[in-house]
């Protein structure tokens, strides 16, 4: 209630002005109305005309940032401004940075050349846009030295002359996506007002482009992953059932004829024995390809769970010992398990197949009762410093990890073994791939 009664006494206010039998009083009511239902006619001009640019960028520029780029350069026209910049926050709400600005009349990406060299105090502006809160809500408008602005902002708006600094949040659905910033080298109180409304208008529009964009490109990327997912299962069928099918029927028929009652010369039974060995080995490495191709967890199976059918599996083919420890672990999401147990298979592989390795571990326990340290050590022949580690295993873990967010950490030394350690949390920072010799 409380809420109402400022507009109640304004409406009480308007009734008896209009009743007064005071020509000066009803002469300035009616002025007063005018004036509004002008501003009012005004904004509802200005919203109609940011969204017909919206509709006229989208068709003429899908690329985003070719859309910010046009949007930017026309509100900088519009408003006479001196520059303009779009600030975005990270996935993980964790800090914002530049994403592009206007200045001088040109426009700077990442990709453009002296995006760096730009003298823009961009680090105190976004550390600034990150900390006050008053700005995740609201339009806020600066004089040029404003005391609330960092001094690295102040000084370089004395030095380019802005007079006057307008902040607009990128809200949508109660989620802040980021800002626009408009800066004024020449300021007006009637063009102040005007230029904020626009800077608000332009700012819906770009705030719902730019979801529309996140939301098409997360899109694409879960269809790009259950593509990829697809083909890896083709594949571990196609090897399932043709290449180890038929590795293990040439190794019956193999073992069929050494159980052959009579005697065969020397030279032809180490030729078969041979044959035998190689059918075997490559028995074990389609069936160990398979494991690589899709080490899912299955239905209604946990890491845990998964992990030991993994070390069983690598237990029987690899005649290596395999220790596991585990602690109890909670469930992830299939999205994050199925990459953690990926790069557990691929460590595992590596470690059989490369390690010339006497025993392996792997270890796998919680981080503060929500993350998982996924440790797989074996105490082989370690990795050389002159022998790469950027092979195809260490890619498609290094590839994992980033997908999730985790870290992912190899240490090694000729002789000493090697241990590849996943680190993953919920708000875990940017993937960080370390190699320690």
């Amino acid at each position: 209630m409380k809420s109402r009664c400022p507009s109640g006494r304004h409406d009480l206010r308007q009734i008896q002005e209009i009743a007064s039998s005071d020509p000066e009083v009803l002469r300035a009511a009616l002025v007063r109305e005018a004036n509004e239902r002008r501003r009012a006619e005004c904004l509802v001009k200005i919203q109609n005309g940011a969204v017909q640019l919206a509709l006229e960028l989208l068709v003429r520029e899908p690329d985003i940032e070719g859309f910010f780029g046009q949007f930017m350069k026309r509100l900088v026209e519009e408003c006479d401004s001196h520059a303009c910049g779009v600030w975005l926050i990270d996935d993980a709400e964790q800090r914002c940075e530049l994403w592009m600005a206007h200045l001088v009349d040109r426009l700077y990406t990442r990709d453009t050349p002296g995006w760096e060299a730009l003298e823009l105090p961009r680090d105190s502006m976004a550390s600034y846009l990150f900390s006050y809160r008053p700005g995740w809500v609201s339009t806020i408008e600066y004089e040029g030295e404003d005391e609330r602005l960092p001094q690295p902002v102040r000084e370089f708006n004395r030095a380019a002359g802005v007079t006057s600094l307008a902040v607009a949040p990128l809200v949508l659905g109660g989620r802040n996506l980021g800002w626009v910033a408009l800066s004024t080298c020449r300021s007006v109180a009637t063009e102040s007002q005007w230029r904020l409304a626009l800077l608000e208008a332009i700012a819906r529009q770009a705030t719902l482009a730019l979801h529309q964009n996140r939301l098409a490109e997360s899109s694409r990327l879960e269809e790009r992953r259950k593509a990829i997912l697809e083909e890896r299962n083709r594949l571990a069928r196609d090897i399932h059932d043709n290449l180890a099918q038929g590795f293990a029927a040439i190794l019956m028929q193999l073992q069929a004829a050494q159980r052959t009652d009579g005697t065969l010369p020397p030279s032809v039974a180490s030729t078969l024995d041979t044959a035998v060995e190689l059918a075997r080995t490559h028995l074990t490495e389609a069936r160990r390809s398979v494991g690589s191709l899709r080490p899912n967890v299955g239905p209604g199976e946990d890491v845990g769970t998964a992990l030991r059918r993994l070390a069983d599996l690598g237990q029987r083919t690899a005649g290596v010992p395999i220790d596991l420890v585990l602690d109890e672990l909670p469930r992830f999401g299939d999205g994050v398990e199925r990459e953690i147990l990926g790069i557990a298979q691929e460590a595992l592989t590596n470690a059989v197949r490369h390690s010339r390795a006497r025993r392996i571990t792997i270890k796998a326990s919680t981080v503060q009762s929500l993350g998982v340290r996924l440790s797989v050590a074996d105490d082989g022949r370690g990795i050389a410093r002159d022998r790469p580690t950027s092979g195809f295993g260490m890619t498609s873990m290094q590839e994992r990890a980033e997908r999730i967010g985790a870290s992912l950490t190899i240490v090694t030394a000729p002789r000493k073994g090697t241990e590849v350690v996943l680190a993953w949390e919920p708000s875990a920072l940017p993937t960080q791939i370390h190699v320690v010799n």
